[in-house]
């Protein structure tokens, strides 16, 4: 039983040296708690006036100006908001204010004469709103940056010492305008802080920036709607550190743990008003609204796609980021909390070390059968204190340790037991058989070989894409303008993919890296893959058409064996492929630029893509490759009228490629020119490619010409 005793110990001990670690596991259990009894929906106190997709369709792209926003301030206090809260940072000044514009026009050579006219500051008009109405204004706390925070608005009182050293800290902020934060009375921040699995499952309500003390959001407008000044911070010495017990705002209390979080209990705010910021400003909707805002706290957010601000939560994988701080003003006034006091742990190794010695007295008296009975009896228990801890008191108990412990024991000690008893073969079988029961493995919250690092050898059809001219484009914009362009750009690019099967490998900036044929099988990938490009093609042009732009992206794609699986370290990892046919596909799509050509693919793809029309337009020699390989352009299905009226161009291209590989000058000079004053179509820009090359080379190939481009770039 020795063994069995030491097996618990080094359980218990390694839980409390990895303990960041293992509560991974734990937080998916309180997960699946919150989805079998999300909390009790009430009648909440807040709702959401929602920046949707149909307000940007309407009022035009984000950010409005800000007399807009101020109207929206004025409006929703109009119809008596107990307080309003930005869910958004200002931290740029209004691109449509007049001056900004007469000074734009003049820099363009307008010549504009405003001598002693008073100009309009959207700006002014909004920090006028936030004076004179209850508006709380938010900020991202960031450690991305040494940005000076402006001081808080709100007080904080303490009851003991100062919690400040156990609270999250920060370096800086991304602040709103010095015109706006003088004329609010309330600021907080709404940054939800890094999480290993990116879950938001609590929220610290303060936290510090250069020493001093912010609240949330959610508690500054909980604060203004309450008119209160100040807040009251309870702490007190745990385990020998300091730690926060709970806060104060107003006449609500709310406990936190020690570094000021609150753990969030979802209830999916079924009955809170969600009203579109288009409705807000819309007078005809005025009796409508009325009932929905009065007396409650407004919270301005947005959930459209293109600004994405959508966080993943225990019950809503894509939640937008400002239902998470309407979840937490709800349950502050409802006044339900889950908690996980500091002496939790101490219970659960508590709980661990009385089933492990149970299990083991069993052991030592019972036959083995009785002994997997009672570790299944003692798991069952456990798990229903754990259920029952969370679902009567709302307190979070990690039922993980505990297991853990049984196994541990069941595992080491019955093994010994069955071979120092010397039972019957058949009967090691049995009990193992039932240790090893599909309901004892249902049990298990993960599987530890799906973590290991390694992967297999498959062939695969890998794609690269990447948006051309990109680094420039991006010198015209700002970041907001830059991330909404992009969330614009790879939402329908990924729809296409993940609807002819592809894996998403990741996103490299503007790049997409995609593969078929893992990690399940894919019939026909290299179809796939041409189908594929093609409809990224296609769906560009409807983005473009719809949204004014002119992007252009190239597409490389290469059929090839890779390595396959769980790639990085023990600590991180992702499903990706990696050997010389991924490193292929990338430089093909480097030569669409040199090329003119929307998608390039190697013979490989051309081999198993039958159905489809491909042209071939150099072998090459790339960077970092000895070998050439001959590359195509995709133009389309054989189906498609487009591809059947170029086949005479077709054919005079692969005559003039063929005379190229052979070398015979004099009649590529003949041929490209013939070629080049051809109307428009998807080769022009290799023939312009080819005439120039033409121009510097002798009137016959030299001996030893090979017909191969050497490349000298990526």
């Amino acid at each position: 039983m020795l063994i069995g005793a030491a097996a618990l110990t080094g359980v218990i001990t390694l839980h409390a040296v990895f303990a960041d670690q293992a509560f991974r596991l734990t937080a998916l259990v309180f997960d699946s708690y919150q989805s079998f009894k999300p909390r009790e929906a009430t009648d909440p106190p807040v709702a959401v006036i929602d920046i949707d997709e149909a307000s940007i369709a309407r009022l035009g792209q984000w950010p409005w100006s800000r007399r807009v926003v101020a109207d929206m301030v004025t409006r929703a206090s109009a119809f008596g908001a107990a307080a309003i809260g930005f869910d958004i940072v200002f931290s740029e000044p209004d691109r449509t204010a007049p001056s900004r514009l007469i000074a734009e026009m003049r820099r363009q050579g307008v010549s504009l004469d405003m001598a002693g006219t008073d100009l309009p500051d959207p700006d002014v008009a909004l920090a006028e709103a936030a004076r004179v109405h209850p508006v709380a204004l938010g900020i991202a706390l960031t450690n991305e940056t040494q940005a000076p925070v402006a001081p808080p608005k709100a007080g904080f009182s303490f009851l003991g010492e100062d919690p400040s050293p156990a609270l999250n800290r920060f370096s800086g902020a991304l602040s709103n305008l010095p015109v706006l934060t003088q004329a609010t009375t309330a600021v907080g921040y709404f940054s939800f802080p890094p999480s290993p699995d990116n879950i938001i499952r609590s929220f610290p309500l303060v936290s510090t920036a250069r020493g001093t003390l912010y609240p949330a959001l959610s508690i500054e407008t909980l604060r203004i709607a309450q008119q209160a000044g100040s807040f009251i911070v309870r702490s007190a010495q745990s385990g020998g550190r300091l730690a926060m017990t709970d806060l104060r705002v107003g006449a609500l209390e709310v406990p936190v743990g020690p570094g000021g979080e609150m753990w969030i209990y979802y209830s999916g705010l079924p009955a809170m008003p969600v009203i579109s910021a288009v409705d807000l400003l819309d007078p005809s909707k005025a009796a409508t609204l009325a009932g929905q805002i009065e007396g409650r706290i407004l919270l301005i957010g947005t959930s459209a796609v293109g600004l994405r601000d959508l966080v993943a939560t225990p019950v809503d994988p894509a939640m937008p980021g400002v239902k998470v701080h309407a979840e937490i003003i709800d349950q502050i006034a409802s006044g339900v909390f889950l908690q996980r006091p500091d002496w939790i742990t101490g219970a659960e190794r508590g709980l661990a070390v009385v089933a492990g010695v149970l299990l083991l007295a069993v052991l030592a008296l019972g036959s083995p059968a009785i002994a997997v009975a009672s570790a299944v009896l003692l798991s069952a228990g456990i798990a229903a204190v754990s259920w029952l801890a969370f679902s009567k008191a709302l307190v979070l108990f990690d039922p993980l340790l505990p297991l853990a412990g049984l196994a541990s024991v069941l595992l080491t000690a019955l093994p010994l037991l069955l071979m120092l008893t010397h039972r019957e073969k058949r009967f090691v079988r049995e009990s193992f058989g039932r240790y090893l029961s599909p309901t004892l493995v249902e049990r298990l919250s993960e599987d530890p070989e799906g973590l290991k690092l390694g992967g297999e050898d498959r062939e695969l059809t890998i794609l690269f894409s990447d948006i051309r001219g990109f680094t420039t484009l991006s010198e015209s914009l700002t970041p907001t303008e830059l991330t909404a362009l992009l969330n614009g750009f790879l939402t329908p690019m990924t729809d296409v993919l993940l609807e002819r099967e592809a894996t998403i490998d990741k996103y490299i900036g503007d790049a997409i890296m995609a593969f078929w044929n893992a990690p399940l099988d894919i019939e026909d990938h290299a179809k796939k893959a041409c189908g594929a490009s093609l409809a990224m093609i296609a769906a560009l042009e409807a983005l473009n058409r719809q949204q004014g732009t002119s992007l252009k992206i190239g597409i490389g794609l290469n059929t090839g064996m890779a390595c396959v699986g769980n790639l990085g370290s023990d600590q991180r990892f992702s499903y990706s492929c990696l050997g010389d046919s991924v490193n292929l596909a990338s430089r093909v799509e480097g030569m669409t630029k040199l090329y003119d050509v929307a998608i390039l693919v190697t013979e490989d793809v051309v081999r198993q893509a039958p159905g489809f029309v491909f042209a071939e337009v150099d072998r090459v020699r790339v960077m970092g490759r000895r070998a050439a390989v001959r590359l195509y352009t995709l133009l389309g299905r054989n189906s498609d009228t487009a591809v059947t009226d170029m086949a005479p161009v077709l054919a005079r291209h692969d005559a003039f490629i063929d005379a190229w590989q052979a070398g015979d000058f004099a009649a590529c000079r003949r041929m490209i020119e013939d070629l080049a004053n051809l109307p428009a179509n998807p080769l022009t820009g290799t023939h312009a490619l080819y005439r120039d090359r033409l121009s510097a080379l002798p009137e016959r190939a030299t001996e030893d010409w090979d017909g191969v481009f050497t490349a000298t770039n990526k």
